[in-house]
């Protein structure tokens, strides 16, 4: 734990707003519709949660605000809390436009997921939408730990976090491979990290398998399910590659490494 604890956070000033609005998930819709709309990720997150009417919701790491403002239209009383000073500006921007829309209470806080104020059994969910990832791992154990105390005892924990590590160490390369090989190889770069959003390489301190956030949730006191998903895929494809894609993600144990996104629903353990 010692070790671990020289990982130090990270600062809070790498989240800027234009880490918001050019990087992080779902920035494309949130910049085209002023926060109503939800990314395909976001929202497959977000049903997992069932929120309904009078429900008390903590989002954990709320970002810019969307999250948030979905909840209040539900009739749920949403809090966010996040560790950056831009992203609580950006949400408090974003639920003030749906004081005359829904009857649900909206409030959002700077505050560490480690240190959560609010009090014991407080919430019927708790949403962690891509936050573990930039949670060293002794960072995320407190912070489910706070989770945990903050939960009602029949309430949920819902988590996204991306990119599946395993992916990336070990199916990628094959990807790479097999792309290389049709002459697309210019398109995937050597480090998966640099593939897509470059910044992440700076902020991802700690991506999961299904099998480390599994671990993770059990050590800090809850059960449940965890499961992996990938974004849709595009079948218009040669019959090599189609087979190959049929091996990848419908066949385990090889699903395990293709699946790039990782799912949990989990509760307080009895």
């Amino acid at each position: 734990m010692e070790k671990q604890r020289e990982k130090q956070p990270l600062p809070s000033e790498l989240y800027t707003e234009e880490y918001f609005l050019t990087a992080c998930e779902g920035y494309d819709e949130f910049t085209s519709s002023e926060g109503e709309h939800l990314s395909r990720r976001l929202q497959a997150a977000f049903e997992l949660a069932e929120v309904t009417p009078g429900m008390a919701i903590l989002d954990v790491g709320c970002g810019r605000g969307e999250i948030l403002r979905r909840c209040a239209q539900l009739g749920a009383d949403a809090f966010g809390i996040d560790y950056a000073v831009v992203a609580v500006r950006m949400s408090q921007q974003v639920i003030q436009t749906v004081g005359d829309v829904a009857p649900g209470k909206t409030a959002v806080m700077q505050a560490d997921a480690k240190h959560l104020p609010f009090p014991d059994g407080a919430f019927d969910r708790v949403l962690m939408f891509d936050v573990v990832e930039h949670l060293h791992p002794w960072e995320l154990h407190e912070a489910m730990l706070e989770v945990r105390r903050v939960l009602k005892p029949d309430g949920r924990f819902i988590i996204h976090t991306a990119p599946n590590v395993w992916y990336d160490r070990y199916a990628y390369p094959v990807v790479r491979l097999v792309r290389t090989l049709m002459g697309q190889g210019a398109q995937y770069p050597r480090d998966p990290r640099q593939f897509g959003v470059a910044v992440n390489q700076h902020v991802h301190v700690n991506e999961q398998s299904m099998w480390s956030m599994r671990q993770a949730l059990r050590q800090a006191g809850f059960e449940g399910k965890v499961w992996l998903d990938s974004p849709p895929q595009n079948r218009q494809e040669n019959k090599l590659l189609a087979f190959l894609r049929w091996i990848a993600f419908d066949v385990p144990p090889f699903r395990w490494f293709f699946e790039r996104e990782v799912f949990a629903v989990a509760r307080k353990m009895s």
